[in-house]
């Protein structure tokens, strides 16, 4: 229990008044397998201490003439070790494309940023038992023309999962996190961490314990109060 990874996505949920409690909680944290991710805003006041930091995005171009794009050199350049890409809400509601994906990727790669790759199926997907084809698929075109696979870790998050409170089937999951790791195997000879995401919270964490081919979560509005957060945390890792 003690190496698996947890990643806190805040989203836009939080606001400057609220930093200083949440940094008070875990300013006595000492893990780097804790991996909290703010707005962009934000994560300068999260750096320095013994948790890691992590972005929620980061642009696909490394050209400096992008307003308002953050470019993965610039995250490094702070201290940032995690980047978050291929998320479903940038996937569905930004358009984001598997080409963009890949190059954001690649950036990361080349800035020594660590990238956790979000994959994930629709309800309808799963239904129509295509989900093993759509996986394979945004592994496949993620990992475009990348040789080194050492810094990058998948979060698989079920896209009919994420805010419903719902969760796949603990047999199916585990099933699930076989095929994207033997899927990897097969591209690279080479492991790869496989976290979930999908409503993860209070009620089903002991249950999703039990899965031990899972190296950790993703973790999305049960990360915006930091004591719930912590209380997660230590039911995933017992470090308090």
């Amino acid at each position: 229990m003690e190496n698996k990874i947890v990643v806190g996505n805040i989203k836009m949920n939080m606001r400057f008044s609220e930093i200083p409690n949440y940094i008070n909680c875990f300013k006595n944290i000492n893990s780097k397998n804790i991996i909290i991710c703010p707005s962009y805003i934000y994560i300068p006041y999260f750096l320095n201490y013994n948790f890691n930091v992590g972005s929620q995005n980061v642009c696909s171009l490394e050209d400096k003439g992008y307003t308002g794009e953050v470019s993965a050199k610039q995250l490094s350049s702070i201290g940032v070790k995690y980047s978050i890409v291929g998320h479903s809400e940038r996937r569905i509601k930004l358009n984001e494309s598997s080409i963009e994906i890949n190059k954001k990727i690649k950036c990361c790669i080349d800035s020594n940023i660590k990238v956790i790759l979000c994959i994930g199926e629709t309800k309808e997907q799963f239904n129509m038992l295509k989900k093993d084809i759509v996986l394979k698929r945004q592994i496949k075109d993620a990992l475009y023309d990348i040789e080194d696979i050492s810094n990058i870790m998948i979060a698989y998050e079920p896209i009919w999962a994420i805010g419903t409170k719902e969760i796949p089937n603990l047999n199916e999951l585990e099933n699930t996190v076989n095929y994207i790791k033997t899927t990897i195997y097969n591209m690279y000879k080479k492991d790869i961490k496989v976290l979930y995401g999908g409503s993860v919270n209070e009620d089903n964490i002991d249950e999703l314990n039990t899965i031990n081919n899972l190296d950790g979560y993703l973790i999305g509005s049960a990360s915006v109060n930091p004591n719930r957060f912590l209380g997660l945390i230590n039911r995933i890792s017992k470090i308090l």
